[in-house]
């Protein structure tokens, strides 16, 4: 046995006799206060706090309350107002904008559990907006202020264990909420934000911006979880754990752990801190001072078990596994546990500069990471984000191989947040609270601003997700909280770059545009880190059905306004214009939808790919403005409020694949696109192009040797004489042993009218064979759906959608792994489908089809049916030219 396996057993063999002398004496659970919540107005509650919050008060005539959830959502569910997101339900006649200048009382009671009895007893609040005072059994607990920073009460003194205790807690908005513009068709979308920015740590786009209109309320309440825990005489805070691994080799790695004890008691003690990192142990005897604390720090130069032999490295979407370890700290005292830490950690080396070029330049373990992702304004905008709904939300960002995700002025900050980034491999561009300055003013109150970046940074940054900690969004911070931030990085945050803006240095730039643009125009650009881009995006024919009434279906009213359809940065009323002059005359909506699809597709594929085509030289990153909705929206986004996915996800998840075969649209060259740090070598390229009545009209071959993150150029498309007016052109790229590692098929037409696809109205219908296969894994139900066009033609844009059977309503969220599918004479493709058995409700599945020109054979295969989704299709509806009113 050599002496570092040695010294692992000894250590493991004191550990065990620590946790052999506690047995039984391990902390109580904490307790999640989740139900038994009520919320009253306090024009209508005007007891002080010491009455409400006493047991012997009784709560008459209050609702119901959601906690977690803001007081707009606790009104909405128990029916005061309707659903705001839903037509023009949003407009101040129906909702007020009163609910912004009132204060609510929050109470609930409950049995304080009697294991924590002889116990630090304390109250924890994960996250209130704006400012709050806290009352527990008429006496009160303390205050919390900014929506970014935690409520941590001792109330020891005022509870019993056994006992019933009472909490109550008055919440005020945020001083000032300001006046928001009415989005409308003929105002448009307005300025964006306005006065509430002065407030700092808030949700300041809730006053609206032009991807969201106002909520009411500005999003007041108790938006995060409360709960109570329970500690001995010392308590474990804010550990933080770093990594540095080896390069080139990747062989080893260096950990560093590090964190604060604190003894709250009036005695001085003795104790061990003992820990793991996975299943390496390591610990350290400390003496306390009564009412002191200390920074305990282990690494691997003192204790050598944290040098690590082959680590398991967290990798970024698409470059490697996200491999994480468990971390627990206890700290014990006459063998009892004083306080427990667990949390996951992963190792990985995050480097921003490389020797060729002054850009920003984000590598991972020693490879270069394109950071391809999407910003997010708002999770959701009444903040009702369940973790379900966020990992379907975050799943579809690795779906669409994505590598990075804007959290844009740190609106969208919670611990699952950060959890599901870290799960699916999604690094984080994490910013802290101030918009542009022309969309608000600077923060007045400094000290509570550093307060709540502090408590985030504390909070978050063992994460591995978190790449680059960024001040401001579209401008820098005034000096005085830049340097205060700088101050902050040189205390908390070792490793981190710190970029104090989102638009400028290094490289670095935003400003969009956010309309939808002819892919060609993407390939045009200046800095190297792009952090906001976009283009219309619109949602499915049902997404929108489900959004508004009927009556605002086949008219573009004020209702799409108030969903984002709009002039503004997106040019709403252009991209109208745009689908008559580029596929055709708008017939109807369901006309507008399978355009926008098409639309889509070329915009968001082209925004990647016009990347890609100089990828590392200059460009570095390229984030899309926005690949998350806040709101049912017609603009900016991947996947719709109700997670329905449209074409613009998967045209992402083709230009971002890891290897990419690629036409340039705009200089006609074909291009491989090596996102890897290996090269790729003896594969095979093939183009070939398709006349519109599904005939070829050229072939050509290419043996390619892709270097690692590069863009290799395979020559000029030699384009034949010989084209129809709208023609084809697939692209497929083949490893050494034949299998396909990426394909793509692009839609164009002649030069001499190159931005006219009118003629794609002329495609024949195709009628697809589509075959299905059914297994049940655990809890989900995976389909394996094989689609064969059988005819000579081009099939265009087949979209599937997955329905219950009996009661015809869409399932969600699903995840396909490819939609929007296109297909030359007698090709094949097969997908999968991936669902939650519970969310199809005991129903059988229902496969229904639509695209540009699609039709389908309907069958039944193990039990599922498929069919042509006749609801999609334009000549079944009245011809309405869609109006603008």
């Amino acid at each position: 046995m050599n002496a570092h396996r040695f010294f692992i057993l000894i250590l493991l063999l004191q550990l065990l006799f620590f946790v052999d002398n506690s047995k039984g004496q391990t902390l109580p659970a904490p307790v999640n206060i989740s139900s038994g919540w009520q919320l009253q107005d306090v024009s209508k509650a005007t007891q002080p706090g010491e009455v409400i919050s006493s047991t012997s008060f009784k709560p008459e005539g209050w609702f119901k309350a959601t906690v977690p959830g803001t007081v707009l959502t606790s009104l909405v569910n128990n029916k005061v107002y309707p659903e705001p997101l839903y037509g023009e339900n949003n407009r101040p006649d129906k909702i007020p904008e009163s609910l912004n200048k009132t204060n609510y009382w929050y109470r609930t009671e409950l049995t304080i559990p009697q294991n924590y009895a002889d116990k630090k007893i304390s109250l924890n609040f994960d996250g209130i907006n704006y400012a709050a005072d806290v009352w527990i059994n008429g006496k009160e607990a303390g205050k919390i202020k900014g929506a970014f920073t935690r409520g941590i009460f001792d109330i020891s003194p005022l509870v019993k264990p056994g006992k019933v205790a009472a909490i109550a807690v008055l919440i005020s908005p945020q001083p000032n909420p300001g006046n928001p513009h009415e989005h409308t068709i003929k105002l448009g979308m307005g300025p964006n934000g306005g006065i509430t920015a002065i407030d700092g740590p808030t949700f300041l786009s809730s006053i609206g911006w032009d991807w969201i209109p106002a909520i009411r309320d500005r999003n007041s309440g108790i938006w995060q979880k409360v709960f109570l825990s329970a500690t001995d005489a010392v308590q474990i805070k804010d550990p933080l754990v770093t990594s540095d691994v080896s390069l080139p080799g990747l062989k080893t790695a260096d950990v560093t752990i590090q964190t604060t004890v604190e003894n709250i008691t009036n005695a001085p003690c003795k104790g061990i801190l003992t820990g793991y990192f996975g299943d390496i142990p390591f610990q350290k005897a400390v003496e306390l001072a009564a009412h002191s604390s200390q920074l305990l720090s282990f690494d691997a130069k003192s204790f050598p078990q944290l040098h690590i032999n082959h680590p398991r490295l967290w990798w970024p979407n698409g470059y490697g596994t996200q491999n994480l370890y468990k971390v627990r700290l206890s700290f014990k005292l006459n063998g009892k546990t004083s306080d427990a830490k667990d949390f996951l950690f992963g190792i990985r080396k995050i480097t921003y500069t490389v020797p060729d070029a002054e850009n920003l330049t984000l590598s991972v373990n020693g490879v270069r990471v394109f950071c391809k992702g999407g910003n997010w304004g708002m999770d959701e905008a009444m903040k009702r984000i369940p973790r379900s709904r966020l990992e379907a939300q975050i799943r579809m960002h690795q779906m669409a191989n994505y590598t990075m995700i804007r959290n844009w002025v740190g609106q969208s900050t919670n611990e699952d947040f950060y959890e599901l980034c870290d799960k699916y491999g999604i690094m984080l561009w994490d910013e802290f609270f101030q918009p542009n300055p022309g969309d608000g003013p600077n923060p007045t109150d400094i000290g509570l601003y550093i307060a709540n970046v502090r408590e985030k940074i504390l909070r978050y940054r063992n994460h591995p997700s978190i790449a680059v900690w960024c001040a401001r969004n579209e401008g820098y911070p005034p000096k005085n909280i830049d340097s205060a931030l700088r101050k902050l990085m040189a205390e908390l945050e070792p490793v981190r770059l710190y970029q104090p803006s989102s638009t400028a240095g290094r490289g670095v730039n935003s400003g969009g545009p956010y309309f939808w643009q002819k892919p060609s125009d993407y390939y045009t650009f200046g800095e190297a880190f792009k952090t906001e881009i976009g283009s219309m995006s619109i949602p499915t024919l049902e997404s929108i059905h489900g959004m508004m009434p009927q009556k605002d279906w086949e008219v573009i009213n004020d209702d799409w306004a108030e969903h984002d359809f709009a002039n503004g940065a997106q040019r709403g009323m252009d991209y109208r214009k745009m689908l008559d002059a580029r596929y055709g005359k708008v017939a109807n909506l369901a006309d507008f939808v399978r355009k926008g699809q098409l639309a889509n597709y070329e915009a968001f594929r082209a925004m990647y790919e016009g990347r890609n085509a100089k990828l590392f030289s200059p460009s570095t990153g390229a984030i899309t403005w926005m690949s998350n909705p806040a709101q049912p929206s017609f603009v900016w986004q991947l996947y719709h409020h109700d997670l329905e996915p449209n074409a613009s996800l998967f045209a992402a998840r083709k230009a971002c694949e890891p290897i990419h075969i690629q036409l340039n649209e705009k200089e006609g060259n074909i291009q491989v696109i090596n996102n890897l740090g290996t090269t790729l070598t003896k594969a095979h390229a093939h183009l070939t192009i398709y006349n519109s009545n599904g005939t070829i009209a050229y072939k050509a071959n290419f043996n390619v040797t892709a270097q690692p993150s590069k863009a290799t150029d395979l020559g000029m498309v030699k384009w034949p004489a010989s084209l129809t007016d709208v023609h084809f052109i697939k692209l497929e790229l083949n490893s050494a042993d034949g299998k396909l590692i990426s394909d793509n098929f692009y839609w164009r037409a002649l030069p001499e009218h190159a931005d006219s696809l009118a003629a794609l109205n002329n495609l024949p219908r195709v009628r697809l064979h589509i075959e299905v296969k059914r297994e049940d894994k655990g809890d989900n139900c995976f389909l394996k759906v094989t689609l064969h066009n059988p005819s000579s033609q081009l099939a265009l844009m087949t979209h599937l959608q997955l329905r219950r059977q009996q009661s015809n309503e869409r399932v969600l969220p699903v995840y396909y792994s490819d939609n929007y599918m296109s297909f030359i004479p007698n090709e094949t493709k097969t997908i999968t489908i991936e669902v939650a058995k519970a969310d199809l409700k005991g129903e059988a599945p229902l496969i229904l089809a639509d695209g540009w020109n699609i039709d389908v054979i309907p069958g039944t295969f193990n039990g599922v049916n498929v069919a042509l989704n006749k609801e999609a299709q334009v000549n079944y509806w009245p011809i309405t030219g869609l109006p603008v009113l």
